[in-house]
């Protein structure tokens, strides 16, 4: 008989790559925490009126130098691991992995066009399918020439803005346009009124206006992308992956502590000081592509985001690779194993908490409330997932996504 493809067994995944998921989940939840609570669109003024602002504006500052960006490129990293991963494993086997690994794709752009359409703006996942359509044009390269493609694609934002400076140009402006023209349709107040950011979290702001919201929402959201840079940055990560996953690092940390400490070392000597430059920059009122100052953004941000976040993935397996069954690290394993899930299901709870159509607690609470429940849910999501895998095989969205992936009905009881 042929050999047919199927998913990953239980006892053939790396716990350090579902470590590093489950803590990714949760630096990515603390990132957006700022456009769920609504915080990234109130007025300054509204913000120092909160009894936490003398907290929240520190803690604002070092979530640009220590969060913001790091664990989207963690998780850009983790994706090119997996890609390398359903490679070389169905390779091995005699089977063809690009049709696995594009049915696998789409499934997960219907994921995040339905999260993006129908729950929230701030979705990755379509993206990340998006952009994973490429990665199979780099597969027979090799390695050297894939690790230059990776630093030109990671540092491409720095030359598309000074292109961008010399032509005086958003390349996202069209977009930006039509999802203007629904809001004024969709009578959604726009960004310049300060009612824009309470759209949301009116009691009065049921289903029907968030379906509004999310018409328009797509638009923004892929103009922010294209004038953030972030489409060839993200593949330029992926390629990471798909490097340090074709070198099986995660299943030799031993062989490879030289490398993982050197990646450490330099990652936060260089990380550190341009992150909190970054921060710096971050306040000031120099922008691309009105102004040239705005370059020191676009140069602190690619240069310093991606060596942090290696830095926090090589530090994570060090640590946890000196006492692999002991280590505290082992309880965001289950988190991780169901990442897809957990990821869709901050959301969810955001909605509840934040939003009108459950508690209304967005731009009531100032940054330090909304990092405890942040944390307080990330604290729930350990505990219903650590029991969800006492009984079942996959978290319930990774179940159906490798079912219809691979074809086949799989057995999610133990």
């Amino acid at each position: 008989m042929p050999n047919t493809p199927n998913p990953i067994l239980a006892t053939e995944r790396a716990d350090i790559l579902d470590i590093l998921r489950g803590l990714a989940v949760l630096g990515i939840f603390l990132s957006n925490s700022i456009a769920f609570s609504r915080i990234a669109f109130l007025p300054f003024p509204v913000l120092e009126h909160f009894p936490t602002a003398a907290v929240d504006f520190p803690l604002m500052f070092l979530d640009i130098i220590l969060v913001d960006g790091k664990f989207y490129t963690l998780f850009s990293l983790l994706f090119g691991i997996g890609f390398s991963i359903i490679l070389v494993r169905n390779e091995q086997r005699g089977i063809n992995p690009l049709k696995i690994f594009y049915r696998r794709l789409l499934i997960l752009l219907f994921l995040g066009l339905a999260h993006l359409l129908l729950l929230w703006e701030g979705d990755i996942l379509a993206l990340y399918a998006l952009i994973g359509f490429l990665l199979p044009l780099f597969r027979k390269m090799q390695d050297r020439t894939l690790l230059l493609w990776a630093l030109v694609l990671i540092l491409s934002p720095i030359w598309i803005d000074v292109i961008r400076l010399l032509l005086h140009w958003n390349p996202g402006d069209g977009l930006l346009a039509i999802g203007q023209a629904l809001d004024k349709k969709n009578g959604i107040p726009s960004f310049e009124n300060s009612e824009n950011a309470y759209y949301l979290t009116k009691a009065t702001s049921g289903y029907a206006e968030m379906l509004k919201w999310c018409q328009s929402a797509i638009f923004y959201r892929y103009e922010y992308i294209l004038d953030s840079n972030r489409m060839l940055k993200v593949l330029g990560i992926f390629l990471i992956g798909f490097y340090v996953g074709r070198k099986q690092i995660f299943n030799r940390l031993e062989e490879y502590q030289p490398l993982l400490k050197k990646i450490q070392r330099w990652g936060f000597i260089i990380g550190i000081p341009f992150n909190i430059a970054m921060a710096v920059f971050f306040i000031d009122e120099y922008h691309i592509p009105e102004s040239w100052l705005g370059l020191a953004d676009t140069l602190t941000y690619a240069i310093g985001v991606v060596p942090m976040s290696f830095a926090y993935a090589a530090t994570i397996a060090l640590v946890w690779n000196k006492s692999r069954q002991k280590s505290w690290l082992n309880s965001v394993i289950p988190v991780g194993k169901m990442a897809l899930t957990n990821y869709l299901m901050q959301t969810v709870f955001s909605v509840f908490i934040f939003f009108g159509i459950g508690l209304g607690m967005g731009g009531k609470m100032g940054y330090a409330y909304t990092v405890l429940v942040v944390l307080g849910v990330y604290a729930i999501q350990i505990i219903y997932s650590t029991i969800w895998f006492k009984y079942f095989n996959f978290g319930p969205l990774e179940w159906i996504w490798r079912q219809l992936t691979y074809g086949k009905r799989l057995p999610i009881l133990k």
